[in-house]
């Protein structure tokens, strides 16, 4: 059987997102869910590296399995690079994805089109109960939207408009998205990690 690998999030779409983006990785992913670890780690630090870090660390240690860690975060060039790490407390701590969304354009109500450039951010931290860590990030520019267009994905998606292609991000299939993701390109350099020591030994415990 394979070894597992915990996903530490309790943000359902964010799980299935990398089970397909992680499937070339010879772990079973198992989300915190599965494990009965639904607690949340307040994301106490300052940039996204530090939350992605602190995320893994804690969380390998509660679950004695290896872990993957991420923080995501929108940087928009006219708002100075905010919301960045704090991108999902944006609009409030317990605000859904519309709210987050309304709020940022509400934030740019008067910025025109060309000066709406911003940019998806992905660090994924990977961790081992033995206290070893790798970082890894990726990123995926784009301009931020009039209004939200798009039924897939979540967080600031539909939002998202990607010149190249004509659509939000939330307009692409899953298949294009994992692609040409931040979180794609984080996830790449993430399974590269996965495939070698100390990540993948050749026997790990699979309780």
């Amino acid at each position: 059987m394979r070894p597992k690998l915990l996903l530490a999030t309790n943000n359902p779409g964010k799980a299935r997102e990398y089970r397909r983006l992680l499937s070339d990785v010879p772990f079973k992913l198992v989300s915190q869910l599965e494990m009965g670890l639904t607690n949340q780690v307040d994301e106490t630090g300052q940039t996204l590296e530090e939350n992605a870090r602190l995320k893994a660390v804690i969380m390998t240690t509660m679950s004695g399995l290896p872990t993957l860690a991420d923080d995501s975060g929108l940087e928009v060039d006219a708002l100075g690079g905010e919301p960045g790490h704090l991108s999902a407390r944006y609009a409030g701590e317990n605000a859904t994805d519309e709210e987050r969304i309304r709020f940022l354009l509400s934030r740019l109500k008067d910025v025109p089109w060309e000066r709406r450039t911003a940019r998806f951010c992905c660090i994924i931290a990977l961790a081992t109960p033995e206290e070893h860590v790798e970082m890894c990030s990726g990123e995926c520019r784009g301009i931020i939207a009039f209004e939200p267009k798009g039924k897939h994905g979540f967080g600031y998606d539909a939002v998202f408009y990607l010149p190249k292609l004509g659509k939000t991000m939330a307009e692409l299939s899953s298949s294009v998205k994992n692609r040409i993701s931040h979180r794609a390109q984080a996830a790449q350099k993430a399974i590269k990690i996965l495939n070698k020591p100390p990540f993948s030994p050749p026997a790990r415990n699979d309780q």
